[in-house]
């Protein structure tokens, strides 16, 4: 061996870290700390980096959950492998900061099986697709590498405590990196604070001056990467003067909306180039025909209102209250100080921060002459538990009939849309309408924001427009409301084309579960005949993800799918596994194998139960029934997790077979793509009954030995 190889050697084997620094218990909270605060951290920047990251959200979350498992078992054998987290992480964040110089923000990645951000509009290359799915793979490979380093001071801890009090202190660190984080997220911080959130817990369990360097350049990079732009909970927000006319709105690095001076006054201005005058009546014609089309003008509800293109649009024509909703407060905020003619300045403006679908379902009595959909087109995820936009529960059969609820006895329902990817999206958002509403929609055409349908439902006592109405160019569907698959809660993925197979999802699911299975033969032993791996706890882990992400989407079906639903939902879950431990650990349980039939009920439950009924209910009923049906099956789990890690041989390998199972269970959640939402809680009772097998197997063999 050289002497660079040995001295290499001897940094990965260097354990004194581990001999300093405080309690254990508190050095396992902070190591989970920091990597809970480090993988929310990479799950929001890296989709505003590399936009390919916004198609597969939760892939980040699946990498981090193998690194994990990986360094867990490999900390043991390799404790030095703590110096490794901000060298790696580094490493990872230089071609992530430098995503501009590199070409990589708008990565070229040709998937006609869904509309996403114009992926569907890149002719088919194999070299392309090849070449970008290199990089992408690379850089998901970078993840996996941080968070092996990550998890290593857990395999190292871990054997050092009473293996439910360490796990104890695993939770409850991970509980305050999801309190810290949700604070960094409320006060807007941006990468650079995420970035070192994440990165500090490390430079004190490491205490090297390399390690606070590492760190704060990390930081520093992060910080330089924004380029001027704000932070959101849910955006990467860049405001700059397109021209004269226009302020572009850029959000995750792709167009979002223009705040535009569409007044008659800016108009009808001679300095205007008619060029600009003809283009911007078209815009004008496009915001104001929901306002205009009917003669009831006493109140209008706009959802997704950002900026107040929609809301100056219905004071133009006449409207005495307007009420916007929007789910990002900070672009509210920016119409509110920009937008040329100052809507959300008019006192007839009510601006309320919330969910569309959520402020459907308030104060339900209150009803509107028209509801509008603003244009309303998400470029945010909804969570990083699942692949779903903020956008997709406002698309529904469901979320369309709760806006038509609205809707006054005189009113009308207006939806525009861009239909950019073809008919069939068109077709299928046209029998949707139809479906949740009873009555099919007026379509008017605009040649504008990329082919835009208007729909226009109205109530049986509208008196609409007629001669509008007549005029304007429609569009009609072709095939029957029978052949065209449409959104429900079920199934809301509206941007996912028909009849297409995926091969993009498919071509990175199965080169991640291919780098999974290659890397955990090698670390488990497999070879071997299975090392020290848990399987029961894999099958534990990956159960638990698919209830947790069904969880986190049937929750954001009552309340909202806002940053702080999520952040409630995710400290919620982590305080009921704590309780579940803490139950364990005062009542001394031994034994989980009755603990599975209530297990396996409550996963039924939630399979069967009409999630939509709960809508019916008042909103702490709603809560309060929505909440139990959620999480009895994340609490029972929670109980009987702790019970197999302290009966395990090895509780730090079989953490890591636990944190493996997450893989798994994040790769099967794509299967509702096709069978639905619903299905993960099948599939999650399948693994369940597969653990239960494993270990009544097990208890037998024991039995006869």
């Amino acid at each position: 061996m050289t002497p660079a190889s040995v001295a290499a050697k001897g940094v990965w084997s260097d354990a004194s870290w581990a001999e300093r620094g405080g309690a254990v218990a508190w050095r396992v909270g902070l190591t989970t700390f920091g990597i809970l605060a480090l993988e929310l951290a990479l799950i929001r920047w890296t989709s505003s980096q590399v936009r390919v990251f916004a198609y597969f959200n939760n892939l980040v979350l699946i990498c981090a959950f193998l690194g994990m498992g990986l360094g867990v078992a490999l900390g043991k054998r390799w404790p030095g492998l703590v110096h490794g987290v901000l060298p790696a992480l580094l490493a990872l964040v230089l071609p992530l900061a430098f995503s501009d110089e590199l070409g990589l923000v708008h990565l070229q990645f040709p998937d006609r099986s869904i509309m996403l951000w114009g992926a569907d509009q890149v002719a088919a290359n194999g070299w392309i697709f090849a070449r970008s799915l290199a990089v992408f793979i690379a850089l998901l490979v970078g993840v996996v590498g941080v968070f092996v380093c990550c998890g290593a001071p857990l395999g190292v801890l871990f054997a050092r405590l009473p293996a439910l009090r360490a796990y104890h202190a695993d939770l409850f660190g991970s509980l305050v990196g999801v309190a810290a984080f949700t604070a960094a997220s409320w006060l807007d911080a941006g990468p650079g604070v995420w970035l070192l959130l994440g990165g500090l817990p490390f430079v004190v369990l490491a205490r090297t001056r390399l390690a606070l360097v590492l760190a704060l350049v990390v930081a520093g990079l992060g910080w330089w990467s924004q380029h001027g732009a704000m932070f959101s909970p849910y955006n990467r927000i860049v405001m700059k003067r397109e021209s004269a006319s226009y302020l572009e709105l850029q959000v995750n690095r792709d167009f979002h909306q223009y705040m535009v001076d569409l007044s008659e006054r800016r108009l009808t201005s001679p300095a205007l180039p008619e060029a600009d005058r003809a283009s911007l009546r078209t815009l004008q014609d496009l915001y104001d025909l929901p306002f205009k089309v009917n003669a009831s003008r006493r109140s209008a509800l706009v959802v997704g209102a950002g900026t107040g293109n929609d809301v100056q649009a219905a004071l133009r024509n006449g409207y005495a209250h307007v009420t916007s909703v929007d789910i990002d407060g900070r672009i509210i905020a920016l119409g509110r100080a920009h937008h040329p003619e100052r809507p959300y300045a008019n006192a007839a403006v009510r601006p309320v921060v919330d969910d569309a679908r959520a402020f459907f379902e308030k104060n339900r009595e209150e009803k509107f002459d028209v509801v509008c959909f603003g244009l309303l087109d998400s470029h945010a995820m909804s969570s990083a538990m699942s692949t779903l936009r903020l956008d997709n529960y406002v698309y529904t059969e469901e979320g369309i009939h709760a806006a038509w609820n609205r809707v006054g006895p005189d009113g009308h329902l207006s939806l525009a849309i861009s239909c950019i990817a073809g008919r069939w999206f068109f077709e299928r958002l046209y029998w949707t309408i139809t479906r949740a509403t009873g009555r099919e929609p007026i379509a008017f055409y605009s040649p504008l924001h990329y082919t835009t349908a208007t729909f226009v439902v109205p109530r049986p006592g509208a008196k609409l427009d007629e001669p509008l109405v007549t005029a304007r160019a429609k569009l009609t569907p072709t095939s029957p409301m029978e052949r065209v698959a449409t959104t429900s809660d079920d199934w809301p993925f509206l941007h996912l084309r028909p009849g297409v197979v995926p091969w993009g999802y498919i071509a990175v699911i199965s080169a991640v579960l291919l780098l999974a299975v290659v890397s955990a033969r090698a670390v488990f032993g497999f070879a071997k005949g299975g090392g020290n791996f848990h399987r029961p706890l894999l099958l534990m882990g990956a159960a638990f993800l698919l209830i947790e992400t069904r969880g986190v989407t049937s929750l954001s079906l009552l309340f909202g799918s806002t940053w702080v639903v999520n952040s409630a939902v995710f400290g919620g879950i982590l305080l009921m596994v704590l309780a579940g431990n803490a139950a364990v650990r005062r009542w001394r349980w031994t034994n989980p194998l009755p603990w599975f039939a209530p297990l396996l009920a409550a996963v039924a439950l939630l399979y069967v139960f009409p999630m939509a009924w709960l809508h019916s209910l008042p909103l702490w009923e709603r809560g309060l029934v929505g909440g139990l049906l959620t999480g009895l099956p994340i609490g029972i789990a929670g109980v009987i997790v702790p019970m197999l890690l302290a009966r395990a041989a090895n509780p730090a390998s079989a953490l890591g077979a636990n944190l493996l199972g997450a893989v798994l269970g994040g790769c099967l959640e794509y299967f509702s793509m096709v069978g639905g939402l619903g299905a993960l809680a099948l599939l999650a009772a399948v693994l369940y009954l597969g653990a239960l097998w494993d270990l009544v197997r097990e208890r037998r063999g024991v039995a006869s030995a």
